[in-house]
């Protein structure tokens, strides 16, 4: 019988239904493979993933499959977003074996976990070069029959090459001083070295598949902040102006997909992430902040009001993902055909201003009758960059979307993930507090007690995943949260205390941090593990370096820990910080679209951050600041807390400080803004 019934994960619930007999990941089914002397088949994916959806309709959905899956192995399903920690150990493996990676994946494994063969998706029939799924298990059921030996061999060369791979970044640490790690030079390397791998016309790096690396290009723009480099403001600009324009962004209802499937950013893999949207939200609301363009605040606006009415559960919680299918159709919710458009263009306009209303939102979005998506039309804009809608169009876009409304909606993995809702409430807070919004302000706060209240068990360990249940089933938080849990949650949670003045949040953050340290450290190279010391046992203790598509547990550690030391004085935070920064400074300044976020960290170790103390009532000079780009400072304000910031201040100034050496108190909006410019 299957075994996923019971299971939160939307995920893992999808699948319920299957001939096949699932179970969860657990040490029950690695005890059936020891008594039944059968290998492990594990298979890993995520709700939004569109080839996970092709492989479960033509194999796991398939009576005569799902036979033979029974049969001939124990079968472990397992959500990547719940359990990272599962996902990374044997994708190194699968890449170790094949070259790539991806989702689905298909791993086999021994009863003791050790992997021995595996790859990404495989199909129903023989195609393209790939071996059908029922030949590869076939085959590996012969080499389990019949040589032993070699499987044994195989899994014990790739356990130790995943071991070496995840001790390796600690190694390299471990040869660094900390001292040596954080130079200013790194950052001027980086810059050279985005520049070299930037594509001019299109913007972003590299070819297609092309993905928005908002961690490399909000780097880009703090470099070029601090030394004057407009080369590299360029960089950010053009890639800006390409993904806001292109189909990759929804033009009705904000928020970004994926991923482009080619260059120009035209056809997106549809699915909307929510990891995705936090992260470019930060950087479209840097990108506003430093140039004044209002495209980029509309983007903000936009891509915040997707999540706000999409993602967001009714207590504050944001959910993880839209599918990029729908009625089992990828794309079909987002694509229009031209007639279909101006049909809905011109109802809405009236009669005698219709058509030339839907004439102006074809030119405007590039509809054409033979479309650009498989005979429809993905709404972008041609003229790059020219995203502010006259009035016409705008009523266009509310029609449009209003209509889109009443379409099958792509599924919605409605699991709340601890990492991924600090990464949005960051960029969020930082919004709220650039812009003065107080909905988003309020979001902000409502998201921050959300976490505290349901991903967080009483004795203070976090978690990781928390599903709304059903009827049937009751709210649940479960999962030992991981390294990059604990590290997003300290940048959030400062954010929010330096976005609404309340010292709880601060005293939020130091728990966290103590937690992180507690649970997570490396104490013989530094950094930090993957999993805690209380975690369960794998085949191998991962360890993350490179910023992928969420920044690493090493970069979002580095920054907070840099970050909360500013603004509590406590040196140790500092010291671990810059002990994770001599992991991947060296490897970041040559590498920077891999290390988008850990070139932040350098940056503010190496130039030093500003302390900013607002002491008393005095709303006028927290605006002065909050409405700044400031990426190397932390703002104190509001309740007093714990800190060398708040020590023997007199109230009603603003004071601007580093190392806690502050210069003259600010009386005024104007003599702060002169401060902060010097």
């Amino acid at each position: 019988m299957n075994r996923l019934d019971g299971e939160t994960s939307p995920y893992l619930r999808q699948h319920r239904d299957n001939p096949v007999d699932w179970r969860p990941w657990g040490p029950e089914a690695f005890e059936e493979a020891a008594e039944r002397d059968r290998p492990v088949l594990l298979s890993v994916g995520y709700s939004s993933c569109h080839w996970c959806h092709v492989m479960a309709h033509e194999s796991f959905e398939d009576p005569d499959t799902a036979a033979i899956m029974n049969e001939l192995f124990v079968n472990v399903k397992v959500d990547r977003e719940e359990r990272p920690d599962v996902d990374a150990i044997y994708m190194d493996s699968v890449q170790a074996m094949t070259g790539r990676g991806g989702w689905p994946m298909t791993v086999f494994l021994t009863a003791d976990g050790r992997p021995f063969f595996g790859g990404t998706y495989y199909p129903d029939r023989p195609r393209g070069g790939m071996a059908s799924f029922r030949q590869v298990m076939a085959a590996i059921d012969e080499a389990w029959t019949n040589r032993r030996s070699d499987v044994h061999a195989q899994a014990d060369q790739l356990t130790s090459l995943i071991d070496r791979t995840s001790r390796a970044a600690a190694a390299a640490g471990a040869e660094t001083g900390p001292a040596d790690a954080a130079d200013a030079r790194m950052l001027e390397q980086a810059g050279d070295a985005i520049l070299s791998s930037f594509d001019p016309e299109w913007g972003g790096f590299g070819g297609a598949p092309k993905f928005p690396a908002a961690m490399t290009l909000a780097s880009a723009l703090r470099i070029h902040h601090r030394s004057d480099r407009p080369e590299l403001l360029r960089v950010v600009r053009t890639s800006l102006d390409a993904m806001a324009s292109g189909g990759i962004y929804d033009h009705l209802g904000g928020g970004f997909a994926r991923y482009s499937v080619d260059h120009r950013w035209l056809v997106p893999h549809f699915e909307k992430m929510l990891y995705d949207n936090a992260l470019l939200t930060r950087v479209y609301l840097h990108a506003w902040m430093v140039t004044g363009e209002p495209v980029y605040r509309q983007v903000v606006d936009e891509t915040i009001g997707y999540v706000l009415r999409d993602l967001r559960h009714r207590d504050g919680g944001f959910y993880s993902a839209e599918d990029a299918d729908s009625e089992g159709v990828e794309g079909k919710f987002y694509v229009w055909s031209e007639s279909e458009l101006r049909a809905v263009v011109r109802a809405a306009a009236g009669a005698g201003a219709g058509e030339e209303a839907a004439d102006e939102a074809v030119a405007w979005w590039g509809v054409t009758a033979a479309g650009n998506f498989e005979g429809a039309n993905i709404l972008n804009r041609p003229v790059r960059g020219d995203l502010i809608r006259p009035p016409a169009v705008e009523a266009a876009r509310e029609a449009l979307f209003e209509c889109r409304e009443s379409r099958i909606r792509p599924g919605l993995d409605d699991k709340v993930l601890t990492e991924w809702n600090a990464l949005m409430l960051s960029a969020l807070a930082e919004a709220a507090a650039a812009a003065g919004n107080p909905e988003w302000r309020a979001a902000a706060l409502a998201n921050g007690e959300f976490m505290v209240a349901n991903l967080r068990r009483d004795d203070g360990r976090w978690l990781r995943s928390w599903q709304a249940g059903d009827a049937g089933r009751p709210p649940q938080a479960r999962h030992l949260a991981y390294a990059q849990d604990y590290a997003a949650l300290i940048d959030a949670l400062t954010r929010l205390a330096e976005l609404s003045g309340e010292a709880r949040w601060i005293d939020e953050a130091r728990d966290a941090a103590d937690g992180l340290l507690e649970l997570f450290w490396d104490g013989d190279a530094g950094g930090v593990f993957t999993t805690g010391h209380d975690a369960e046992r794998l085949v191998a203790r991962p360890k993350d370096l490179m910023d992928n598509a969420t920044p690493s547990a090493q970069s979002l550690a580095a920054c907070g820990l840099l970050r909360l030391a500013a603004l509590t004085g406590e040196a140790r935070y500092d010291e671990h910080a810059r002990q994770i920064i001599a992991l991947f400074s060296s490897a970041a300044a040559q590498h920077p679209t891999a290390f988008g976020r850990a070139l932040e960290a350098i940056d503010m170790a190496a130039h030093g951050l500003d302390e900013i103390a607002v002491v008393g009532d005095r709303p006028d000079l927290v605006a002065e600041v909050q409405t700044r780009y400031l990426p190397s400072a932390v703002l104190a304000w509001g309740e007093p807390y714990d800190s060398p910031l708040w020590a023997d201040r007199p109230e009603g100034f603003a004071y601007v400080c580093r190392g806690f050496a502050c210069q003259s108190p600010a009386a005024t909006a104007e003599e702060l803004s002169t401060r902060l410019q010097a």
